[in-house]
């Protein structure tokens, strides 16, 4: 049994924090919501972020103190917005047990800066490479949360982490591979997430099967290979985090870019399509990062810079496959 935190309770972190429980732990939820706090400490529920299950483990508990959130934290699990990361995280500078591991469940690339949350958290905790810990994966909280067989990854510098974390969420239904490749991991978290709003914009303007496995197979050798330029093992690209998470992403409409996509391609703009889905989605601020590590490190983004046109410049579905593959035939 191991003293797991995990920082934020949305539905992808309240449903890891069921999965921990699930597999012997005792888990401590954090939020700044009192209400949630309340939920998850005297109801056993999260009614707010995850409706979808009546009852949490018991052994799981809830508090909106930062200092005893992790006091006794053995493992911390960051499970906060990607673009509230770092002003979140600073709030904990100083409170992280000296031999805690830090576990990043984020997927994004941080505006303005155009870090990955490795590196967010890392330097924001000033936290040695060592003791952190990404996962990424197909991974949709809902359908987690009603424990269906799932898997994913978890990378980091030190194997031996990654296996003790793997180890604390390995369930009858959840089941993780491990990994070395960290900056592969996060960049298959993050930019993924720009294909699923291409392909929900596809599915929302009416075009079928062809075109959505057109968007996602070009789109993943678009991100392989910004991926490798920036020093990841091509192959993670292939695997769970890859492949997998883009499949889920793609395609469902539990998934958050896809949905923001799919509202594009029925005539909504930005603003109408953040409304609908109660804020933005990841990709948005992701695509324009994309663009710019293309420009960076050499690598042609079609993808990246057709969704921008559609983000910045409110283009048409039509449009954006027409920008995406151009008029010249080139080697696959």
């Amino acid at each position: 049994m191991t003293n797991v935190t995990v920082l934020g309770s949305g539905a992808w972190g309240t449903t890891f924090g069921q999965v921990l429980a699930d597999a012997g732990n005792t888990v401590t939820m954090w939020a700044i919501e009192p209400e949630i706090v309340a939920d998850i400490r005297d109801n056993h529920r999260n009614s707010y972020r995850l409706p979808s299950v009546d009852r949490l483990s018991d052994s799981i508990t809830a508090t909106g103190d930062r200092a005893e959130a992790v006091a006794h934290a053995e493992i911390i699990v960051v499970a906060i917005a990607a673009q509230a990361a770092r002003k979140a995280l600073t709030e904990f500078q100083g409170l992280i047990p000296r031999d805690a591991l830090v576990v990043s469940l984020m997927k994004g690339i941080e505006r303005g800066t155009g870090k990955r949350m490795d590196e967010v958290v890392r330097e924001t905790l000033g936290l040695p490479e060592n003791r952190f810990v990404a996962i990424s994966g197909p991974n949709l909280s809902k359908e987690i949360a009603a424990r269906e067989p799932s898997a994913t990854v978890i990378a980091s510098a030190n194997p031996y982490a990654a296996a003790r974390v793997a180890q604390a969420c390995s369930t009858h239904y959840f089941h993780p591979f491990t990994s070395t490749d960290v900056i592969g991991l996060e960049l298959c978290g993050s930019l993924k997430n720009v294909v699923a709003l291409a392909v929900g914009m596809a599915r929302g303007a009416g075009y079928g099967e062809n075109t959505a496995a057109m968007i996602e197979t070009r789109g993943l050798a678009e991100l392989t290979a910004l991926g490798k330029a920036c020093g990841a093992d091509p192959k993670t690209f292939s695997g769970l985090a890859g492949v997998g998470d883009l499949i889920a992403t793609c395609g469902s409409p539990l998934s958050r870019n896809y949905t923001f996509g799919s509202n594009l391609g029925k005539g909504l703009t930005v603003e109408e399509a953040t409304a609908a889905s109660d804020g933005v989605a990841e990709g948005v601020p992701t695509t324009a990062v994309v663009v710019e590590l293309g420009d960076r490190y050499g690598v042609p983004t079609p993808l990246a810079a057709a969704m921008s046109h559609v983000l910045e410049d409110g283009i048409s579905c039509a449009q954006m496959l027409a920008e995406l593959f151009g008029t010249e035939i080139t080697a696959e």
